[in-house]
C-alpha cells in the first residue's frame, strides 16, 4: 500500500526500438533498460504509477509479418496485434523494471495489464481513416488490395502509398477499476500500451473489437485522468518543446499554461505527426483536473523531475 502521489508515464515510441536500428529483442531490452532510469527514480520517491508505451515501430513491423505469411497463415487485425504487442513489449518493461527494482532495493510489485479502450464507432476518423501503418506499396499494387482487402491507401508525402486506419479519439479505459485498485496497493502498472485495443459498444452495451490504433498521447491523457493523477511524463525524443521547430529562430520552452499551450496549438506550432497529439493530450489532462505535464527526452527524465529540463504545462 502506498499513498504517494500520482503519476502517469508515457514512454515514446523510441524507447524500445531506436531509429536506424534493426530493432531486435537484444537491442529492444537494452534500450528499455535505458528508458526506465526516471520511471525508477519517480519510485524510489514513493510515487503511485502507471506506465504507457506507444508501439509505432512494432505494430509496422507486426503488420509485414502479416503480410508476408498471410498465404500460410490467417491475417491478424490491427486490435488483436496492439493486443500481441501489448503482452510483448509490456513483458520487456515488466521484467526490466522488476530488475531495476530489485537492484535498487525497491519493494514494490510490476504487473502489466491488457488494456481495452473505448472509442466511438461514429468517430470522423473511422470515415476518413489518416493514419499511416505498415508497409509501403508499389503503385502498381494499390488497386489490388484495395480491391481484395478492402484497406484505404494513400500516399505518404515523399514516400509513396501506404495503408491508412482509423485513428479514434479514446474516451474510457474498460480495466480502469483494476488499474486503480492495483496502484493503490503500490504495484506498478505497465498498461494501455500501444494507446490501447480499440473497443467500441454495440447497441446492447457488448464490447466489439474496432480495426483502428489509438494514439498513445491522448490515451495516456485519459489514463492519467481517470487514476486521478496529478502529473503526467509525456516522454520523447527531445529535451523541451519549441515553437518554430527545427527553424532560424526556433526558441524551446520551460514553462506554458494551458492557454499558452491552446494557443500555440491553434497557429500551427505542433504539427498532428510530430509534438501536436502531446500537447492537445496535456491540456485535455490538465483541463480535466492534472496539476502539472513535463515533456522531455527519455533519457533527461530524471533532470526533468528536479526541473532542470524539460518543458512544464500547467494549469494556471
Amino acid at each position: 500500500m502506498t499513498d504517494g502521489p500520482v503519476a502517469v508515464v508515457a514512454l515514446g515510441g523510441n524507447a524500445i526500438t531506436r531509429e536506424f536500428e534493426e530493432g531486435n529483442i537484444k537491442q529492444q531490452f537494452a534500450n528499455t533498460r535505458s528508458s526506465l532510469v526516471g520511471v525508477v527514480e519517480l519510485l524510489r520517491r514513493g510515487y503511485q504509477l502507471a506506465v504507457i508505451h506507444g508501439n509505432g515501430p512494432q505494430v509496422g513491423n507486426a503488420l509485414i509479418r502479416v503480410e508476408e505469411t498471410r498465404h500460410f497463415v490467417p491475417p491478424l487485425p490491427l486490435g488483436v496485434i496492439v493486443a500481441d504487442l501489448q503482452g510483448g513489449m509490456g513483458y520487456m518493461i515488466q521484467q526490466t523494471l522488476q530488475n531495476k527494482l530489485r537492484s535498487s532495493k525497491i519493494d514494490r510489485e510490476v504487473a502489466t495489464i491488457l488494456t481495452q479502450v473505448v472509442v466511438d464507432n461514429d468517430d470522423p476518423s473511422i470515415l476518413e481513416p489518416t493514419k499511416f501503418v505498415g508497409p509501403m506499396i508499389s503503385e502498381g499494387d494499390v488497386a489490388k488490395v484495395v480491391r481484395e482487402r478492402g484497406w484505404v491507401v494513400k500516399e505518404d508525402p515523399g514516400r509513396g502509398f501506404r495503408r491508412v486506419v482509423p485513428s479514434p479519439k479514446p474516451h474510457a479505459i474498460v480495466e480502469i477499476r483494476t488499474i486503480k485498485a492495483l496502484m493503490v496497493s503500490g504495484t506498478v502498472l505497465v498498461c494501455s500500451g500501444g494507446g490501447g485495443i480499440p473497443v467500441c459498444l454495440d447497441e446492447s452495451g457488448r464490447l466489439e473489437g474496432v480495426d483502428a490504433v489509438i494514439d498513445k498521447d491522448l490515451a495516456s491523457a485519459i489514463l492519467a485522468r481517470d487514476v486521478g493523477a496529478s502529473e503526467l511524463y509525456i516522454l520523447t525524443g527531445v529535451d523541451k518543446v519549441s515553437i518554430n521547430f527545427r527553424k532560424d529562430n526556433e526558441r524551446p520552452l520551460d514553462r506554458l499554461t494551458v492557454q499558452q499551450a491552446q494557443q500555440y496549438l491553434d497557429d500551427g506550432q505542433f504539427p498532428a505527426g510530430s509534438m501536436g497529439p502531446k500537447i492537445q493530450a496535456s491540456i485535455d489532462f490538465l483541463k480535466s483536473g492534472g496539476k502539472t505535464v513535463i515533456i522531455s527526452s527519455i533519457e533527461k527524465m530524471r533532470d526533468a523531475i528536479d526541473g532542470k529540463t524539460g518543458t512544464r504545462i500547467v494549469a494556471g
